[in-house]
């Protein structure tokens, strides 16, 4: 639909009209991302000019926020889960102790798994050395 160019008023500034290459030039440069972006936001979201810049702030949050794991999110929670390993708990716990940070939790759960590990042999040790004492005195009586 052709812009009013006569009527300059609120309604004409709250909505994006993608049929005018001028406005699609404004927009873009006013929310700071592509033409074909602009288009992409107008069309997911309709023709309001507010609509648009909330869903262009959310696209670029969660593009800066790759690295950082929203548990608010179960779409995050899930995919986290899965590439971790871990179950969802686990990984609210990991959050809660090393922050939302992925590469702090990775480190966090590295450590966690380390620590296990070195507990298992620690363990295995002290139950060999139980069996040679335990065999020791059964040779003996």
């Amino acid at each position: 639909m052709a812009d009013n160019k006569s009527k300059r008023g609120g309604a004409d500034r709250t909505l994006i009209a993608l049929g005018e290459r001028y406005e699609i030039a404004y927009w873009s440069k006013k929310f700071k991302v592509t033409p074909a972006k602009l288009k992409y936001a107008v069309k997911k979201v309709g023709h309001s000019a507010r609509k648009v810049e909330e869903y262009i702030k959310l696209q670029k949050h969660r593009a800066s926020d790759k690295l950082r794991i929203a548990l608010s999110e179960p779409y995050e929670v899930r995919y986290w889960s899965k590439k971790f390993k871990i179950t969802p708990a686990k990984l609210k716990a990991a959050v809660a102790a090393a922050g939302h940070s992925s590469k702090k939790v990775a480190a966090y759960l590295a450590g966690q798994k380390a620590a296990k590990k070195k507990a298992a042999k620690k363990t295995k040790k002290v139950k060999r050395k139980t069996a040679k004492k335990a065999s020791a005195r059964r040779k003996a009586a």
